[in-house]
């Protein structure tokens, strides 16, 4: 897992809605300016006169700009510039060049949510200002004719699956976090859980929220239980001075093993 600094719940603001920004900071690591797909085209003026007028930590707000290609563009570029937000969401992101020239002054997160961007996912993680990928499955689905990115019981469909996997290998390859799609089921919690433990085991660094009840739930999966810290404790401390391959409590230990290990307590703030 490649670490996000910003941690692993953040949660989706939209920017026509300022009574609602401060709320969402406080109960989130980070929070998400939404300009875009929240936003209905005659709110997006006074939602970058939101953006403008607010106050937020920097180091935890992160605002989602419309396309590069869109008409909105070049006005949210103009309103996040009289604001001290440095953390981007290029949504639709499909050509590194252009996040690495309209974008260079700030830390992009690019979300991958059309099939040309997943194909690109290892292009997009190579421009020097990206620092993760985030994928999104519905948009994802939309771009390709399909109906929806799930399953009836909640799973993924396989396509979806397949995106999920490249944009956690191409962000890994190169050094950059992965942050997971949302969990649309609100009332689901159960499931989030589970879809967040499972990101968070895959190697994802965080998973976005789109209500502020999904938080708790997206922080419980991505930090380790008691029994996991413990383990891992101890199985590094058994592999001092222990030379290759050893044995602990009858498993083979390898490096690998050892490297999962310091991962499970980097999640939960043991090791830097």
């Amino acid at each position: 897992m490649t670490t996000f600094p910003m941690g692993p719940a953040l949660l989706f603001c939209p920017a026509d809605r300022p009574e609602r920004f401060a709320k969402a900071a406080d109960r989130a690591d980070a929070v998400i300016l939404d300009l875009e797909d929240a936003v209905a085209p005659e709110d997006k003026e006074k939602a970058r006169e939101n953006l403008a007028a607010s106050a937020l930590d920097p180091e935890r707000t992160i605002v989602r700009l419309n396309p590069v290609t869109s008409t909105s563009f070049r006005a949210d570029l103009e309103a996040l510039a009289v604001t001290e937000y440095r953390y981007v969401m290029a949504a639709k992101a499909e050509d590194p060049s252009a996040i690495s020239h309209s974008l260079r002054h700030y830390r992009v997160i690019a979300l991958l949510e059309t099939a040309l961007g997943v194909v690109r996912a290892a292009d997009i993680a190579q421009a020097k200002n990206v620092e993760a990928l985030m994928w999104g499955a519905e948009d994802l689905l939309a771009s390709l004719g399909g109906q929806s990115s799930r399953q009836s019981d909640g799973s993924y469909r396989s396509v979806a699956v397949a995106a999920r996997s490249a944009v956690l290998l191409a962000a890994g390859a190169y050094g950059k976090g992965a942050i997971d799609s949302i969990y649309g089921n609100i009332a689901d919690t159960a499931g989030l859980e589970t879809e967040a433990r499972d990101g968070a085991a895959s190697g994802f660094a965080a998973k976005a929220c789109i209500h502020p009840g999904q938080v708790a739930a997206v922080r419980a999966a991505f930090a380790p239980s008691e029994d996991e810290k413990a383990y891992a404790r101890d199985l590094l401390a058994a592999a001092k001075g222990q030379g290759g391959v050893f044995s602990f409590r009858g498993e083979m230990i390898d490096g690998p093993l050892l490297r999962q290990a310091e991962q499970t307590l980097r999640r939960a703030g043991i090791l830097g």
